[in-house]
């Protein structure tokens, strides 16, 4: 791997209101036998040095995973930027990877393949792709370098929520990766059962 994992630190995205859920926090909602961010945490934990959750609410029950557990700065729940400008200010490390709650099938290689984008493009951060029937990009799965948080602290202070506008401002690299299931997520009730089954 082209950066060792313990200059990499892993953040978290628990940070929303799962409104499409019916307003619980997705996180903490069961998938498997374990609370949906466990699988995640599990996934992503072998991968980076430093971990840390970026929640808002139920803060006791995510601390309960062991990990440090960061609010927003923002105030009012502004979305997955406003828990990446979270990662980045607390982050002791060179980089930050992040990625959402709610994805508990996310690729086992996911950092290592970013990582070796980024410093192939020399960019400030990378993003993951996938194309099946269509291109798609999953912008709340990126590795990124800690040097970008003042262009995202200037982009939210004008407004900005959108995490593609943002990073396409900066030198990045999109980074295909085989197969859109792994970055499945789970949003509804409805596809909490159904992956569940399968």
């Amino acid at each position: 791997m082209s950066i060792a994992p313990s200059r990499i630190t892993g953040l978290v995205l628990a940070g929303g209101r799962g409104s499409r859920m019916g307003s619980v926090d997705k996180g903490l909602q069961p998938f498997r036998g374990a609370p949906m961010v466990l699988h995640a945490i599990l996934r992503l934990a072998p991968q980076v040095g430093p971990l840390v959750i970026n929640a808002n609410q139920n803060i006791g029950p995510y601390e309960g995973f062991g990990y440090p557990v960061w609010p927003d700065q923002l105030t009012g729940f502004e979305g997955p930027l406003a828990g990446v400008q979270t990662g980045l200010a607390g982050c002791e490390t060179e980089y930050l990877v992040t990625v959402p709650c709610d994805s508990p099938f996310l690729p086992e290689n996911l950092v290592a393949t970013l990582a070796d984008a980024l410093v192939a493009a020399d960019a400030d951060i990378a993003v993951a792709v996938t194309q099946e029937e269509e291109r798609r990009t999953h912008p709340v799965f990126s590795l990124m370098k800690a040097s970008v948080l003042p262009s995202l602290t200037a982009f939210l202070q004008e407004g900005g929520r959108k995490i593609e506008k943002w990073y396409r401002s900066l030198r990045f690299v999109e980074v295909m990766f085989p197969g859109a299931d792994a970055f499945r997520n789970i949003n509804t009730l409805e596809e909490l059962r159904r992956f569940e089954e399968s």
